[in-house]
């Protein structure tokens, strides 16, 4: 900020610009405003004029500084009065006492406060520093991207003149300092995977900015690609040689060492944080250990070993593995307790649920110890990232222990590790953490014979035990050795005194039994549960036994409605009264959840208490019939003249209807765990047809990118039941559904096997749909396969199906793929001319997502018959309208295709950033596509000089394609041969 000349003259403090009152822009073209209506700006010279007196700080600028200022060293002849002239047209266009001559100058007063774009962006900057010093990163940089939007392309834009000329490079250095800064703390919030495509850019527009290149090489280091980082290094430092003769600073030197060495440092912000003002805290959440703490002594001294080192490295990580039951809980609580002293500044514990359909989010629980640890609730941030940073920053200089207790995964646990020098994580999980970092793993196996004895007997007691020890191994034994059951067995014994412990032996022998037996630990939740369940009124209850039966996280109002056969209204009444009772959750505005052990207490009252029992089936037929409707419905908004929904199981349950696109696509995606979990339950319960017709109509979650792993999953267990069950039409659309879903993810020969098998299944069950769309996707796989003659077949079968079928939206789609097989083939005006009927198709029926692929695939024809300005029209238009429906994958695709088009026109800095945006979405076509949004990744930044990191990632994208066998490997070896180099 130092040098940008600031106004305080000018403005009047305490009001703000309001309608009709003036307004004045320089970082852009010279432009005033009165209100919203424009003023007449003048000629160039005016403008400068105007300019050099906004700029002057409000003070009086004589004619003379003004002639030099618009004309420098040889002024024509008549430029004072020229100047006088100016500003007599100035004076008629603004306010009356706006431009005042003074002393034989003139000067411009009276501008409130906002007046200017330029002092509203040194005030906007000015306060993203306080933000930043006091901690407060998240208001920091929103308000550092405020001031940056003032820009408006050239600072001064085509004033003349050296005033304008000297303040347009400042301006700009200004600008530069500014991104940095917010570049900066991007970094420090842990967006680098976004800040990369960024930093890309601007590295190829100011190459010998070395802290633009510092910035990416962190960038690209934390996004783990550190090849490309060192390469960046290395662009620069030949770059620096070739043009100044000089080596890089020393900054840059020491962060290219720091990478070569992966200092764990690197991974922290790159600059200090200040901690937000808070109450100082010390908390202490351990739970309370057990008394009988038994045996595991090997197990408590290794760990204790761990925490006790935890002073003076960055971070101490133990991660307990093991089944349920196994004493995981039990083993880290106790060894947390016994660590404390090492530990002064206090202990963290949650339970992440990571067991339960519903774990934890991770900003949750950080906003929940941060709020532990002091921070006021308004000081904590909305995003994970910041809330993340700000959790390290609070623990820095602490010694503080964190139990995470119960993770589901390593992605889960890693926002919530302190990562700072004296502090330690204790980590519980069914699942081993191979992934974890620098994690100490320790699996946690069942009790030795001994031990479990041992813990038996403690609860027992020692004279019981030792009169029958050989009905006590049994016992033990037929536990299995886990803590868990030897702790319900003995517990039971314990409060049986007539019982004898070989009772209790034969009790567990039968096999068939054992389970019953060994839950006198759920007994005892029943019954607290059987308390409540019993003052219900009829209809609560029946409310309470059906609704636990549907799976899933979670369910909508409107879903409940449709289990309970009742209006929206009378739903609600029900279930907020079951929320009074405890007895059910209310998750958010509109959505209801049970705790997990409610749930299978609820789902045991409908197996016992609902009659007749045929309503549970009924209940669930009408919740797969309220999905299906609505997902229908949903289609048939995205798609009008789709005739998919016309080849739909009936369904006698309505679904909700919607107004908009939006409102449509947000339930879809609001409703996807609980839609999926509803066709899993649905598949083998008699309503297979209709499970399989709801996943094949809710398709756009395969190609989402957030819930594509669990579509194909649920594809994959829907084809089998289909092909047990003999059913040919359900598994031919199965298949049909897997197909779309493996192509998601670039398994190709395994989505042209589905598909192939879909069309015979169909064919012989007499079914048209699948005869239809598989046809179709075998072109989109022989395309990507390069068997460029096979897709033609395939597609001209796919046309003549769908137009059998009269459906003109799936024409469309044909038409643009086949369009996609003749560029391949060269056949540019062929494939121009039937991207053309595609899009005009999908114009004509108002299409949104299928219109975004049909301007895709025009874009790309475009391209490749050298139209390179209509295809950018094209592909920018499809970006657009995929990012409004949400389809991240096809965004990401959409930003590629803009890339190899910016390459294609010789613009390489633009390809570069489309490249690495297309990287950080992800693209349709999995690791096979990524390598190549990499080769033309490579392209790009070679002919911006960045030569080494082009490399970098050609050197990745071979990798990828040798994996596959792709044909592509052998376009990327030419690239890094030494005569491509050359």
């Amino acid at each position: 900020m130092d040098g940008v000349p600031r106004v305080p003259e000018q403005r009047h403090h305490g009001s703000s610009v309001e309608s009709g009152e003036l307004r004045f822009s320089v970082l852009g073209p010279v432009r005033a405003w009165r209100g919203d209506e424009p003023l007449p700006s003048g000629s160039p010279q005016q403008r400068a004029l105007l300019a050099a007196l906004l700029l002057r700080e409000g003070r009086t600028a004589t004619a003379a500084e003004l002639i030099d200022a618009l004309w420098g060293e040889e002024p024509p002849s008549q430029a004072l009065a020229a100047v006088r002239t100016y500003a007599s047209r100035l004076r008629k266009a603004l306010d009356p006492g706006v431009l005042v001559s003074e002393s034989g100058g003139y000067a411009v007063r009276g501008l409130r406060d906002g007046a200017l774009d330029l002092t509203v962006a040194q005030d906007l900057a000015t306060e993203a520093e306080k933000a930043r010093n006091a901690g407060d990163l998240c208001h920091a940089r929103e308000v550092l991207g405020r001031a940056l939007a003032l820009w408006d392309g050239e600072p001064l834009a085509g004033v003349p003149g050296p005033y304008a000329e000297a303040q347009r490079v400042r301006l700009e250095e200004w600008r530069l300092q500014l991104l940095e800064t917010r570049l900066d703390m991007d970094l420090e919030q842990g967006c680098h995977a976004e800040a990369v495509s960024e930093l890309t850019a601007l590295t190829a527009a100011h190459p010998l900015r070395e802290r633009l290149r510092e910035l990416l090489m962190l960038a690209l280091y934390r996004s783990g690609r550190q090849a490309e980082a060192l390469a960046v290094y290395a662009d620069t430092r030949r770059l620096l040689a070739e043009e100044l003769g000089v080596d890089p600073r020393p900054g840059l030197r020491e962060l290219q060492q720091r990478i070569l060495q992966a200092d764990p440092g690197l991974a922290e912000p790159s600059a200090p944080v200040a901690e937000p003002a808070m109450v100082p805290v010390r908390p202490a959440q351990l739970p309370a250990t057990v008394p009988d703490f038994t045996g595991r002594s090997a197990f408590v001294r290794e760990l204790s070993d761990l925490l006790a080192s935890a002073e003076g490295r960055v971070m101490a990580v133990s991660a307990l593995a093991g089944i349920g039951g196994v004493g995981k809980t039990t083993l880290a609580v106790h060894v947390a307790h016994q660590a404390r002293s090492v530990f002064p500044d206090g202990q963290l514990y949650v339970d992440l649920q990571g067991a339960g359909s519903r774990a934890a989010e991770p900003e949750t629980v950080l906003g929940s110890f941060l709020r532990a640890l002091g921070t006021a609730d308004s000081a904590i941030p909305d995003s994970l990232e910041e809330r993340a940073a700000l959790y390290r920053s609070v623990l820095d200089g602490r010694r503080v222990l964190v139990l995470l207790d119960n993770a589901r995964d390593a992605a889960q646990v890693r926002p919530l590790l302190p990562g700072t020098d004296g502090c330690a994580a204790l980590v519980t999980s069914r699942v081993r953490m191979v992934d974890l970092a620098g994690a100490h793993l320790v699996d946690l196996d069942v009790m030795s014979p001994d031990e479990a004895l041992a813990l038996f007997t403690k609860i027992v007691g020692e004279e019981r035990v030792t009169s029958e020890k050989e009905a006590a191994l049994d016992v033990v034994a037929a536990c299995g050795f886990l803590p868990l059951a030897i702790r319900i067995a003995a517990s039971r014994l314990a409060s049986r005194r007539t019982w004898t412990v070989s009772v209790l032996a034969a009790k567990l022998a039968d096999e068939r039994r054992r389970l019953d037996e060994l839950q006198a630990g759920d007994l005892a939740v029943k019954a607290t549960f059987e308390l409540g369940y019993g003052q219900l009124e009829p209809a609560q209850a029946r409310a309470f036994r059906l609704l636990g039966l549907a799976d899933g996280p979670d369910i909508s109002l409107a879903a409940a409605a449709a289990v309970l056969d009742l209006p929206v209204e009378d739903t609600e009444d029900l279930l907020e009264s079951l929320v009074d009772t405890s007895l059910l959750e209310s998750a958010a505005p509109g959505r209801y959840r049970f705790h997990d052990l409610v749930r299978l207490y609820a789902r045991a009252c409908a197996e016992r208490d609902e009659m007749p029992p045929a309503e549970r089936g009924a209940a669930l037929s009408r919740l797969l019939d309220f999905y299906l409707a609505t997902a229908a419905g949903v289609y048939a908004i995205e798609r009008p003249g789709d005739r998919l929904v016309d080849h739909l199981e009936a369904t006698r349950y309505p679904g909700l209807s919607f107004d908009d696109v939006k409102g449509a696509v947000d339930w879809l995606y609001a409703e996807a765990d609980c839609l999926l979990a509803c066709v899993r339950q649905s598949a083998g319960s008699g309503m297979l047809r209709r499970a399989v017709d709801l996943l094949w109509v809710a398709k756009d979650l395969a190609e989402s990118g957030a819930n594509s792993y669990q579509y194909e999953t649920t594809a994959v267990a829907l084809r089998d039941m289909a092909r047990e069950a003999g059913d040919s039409r359900a598994e031919g659309r199965a298949r049909t559904a897997l197909t779309n879903a493996l192509l998601v993810s670039d398994r190709f020969t395994q989505a042209d096997e589905e598909a192939r098998l879909a069309i015979a299944l169909a064919q012989e069950a007499g079914d048209l749909a699948p005869c239809c769309w598989a046809p179709n996707d075998r072109g989109i796989i022989a395309f990507y396969q390069g068997r460029n003659d096979d897709g033609e077949r395939h597609l001209q079968e796919a046309i003549a199906n769908y137009r059998a079928d009269g459906n003109l939206p799936g024409e469309a789609s044909a038409l643009c793929n086949l369009s996609r097989i003749q560029v391949k083939l060269r056949r540019t005006a062929s494939a121009v001319d039937l991207a053309r009927r595609g899009v005009a198709i999908y114009d004509q029926l108002g299409l949104t997502v299928r219109l975004a692929n049909g301007r895709l695939a025009l874009g790309i024809a475009l391209s490749a018959a050298g139209r390179h300005g209509e295809a950018l029209e094209q592909l920018n238009e499809a970006l657009q309208l995929f990012r409004e429906n949400r389809q991240r994958l096809w965004e990401g695709t959409a930003n590629f295709r803009i890339s190899e088009a910016y390459l294609a026109s010789d613009r390489p800095a633009l390809a570069a950033q489309h490249a690495e945006q297309a990287l950080a979405l992800r693209v349709i076509g999995g690791d096979w596509m990524r390598a190549n949004v990499l080769t033309t990744l490579g392209q790009a930044l070679h002919r911006i000089g960045q030569t080494d990191r082009a490399r970098a990632c050609w050197s990745e994208a071979l990798n990828i394609h040798e994996e596959f066998g792709a044909a592509e490997a052998e376009q990327v070896r030419a690239l890094l041969s030494p005569a491509a180099a050359a």
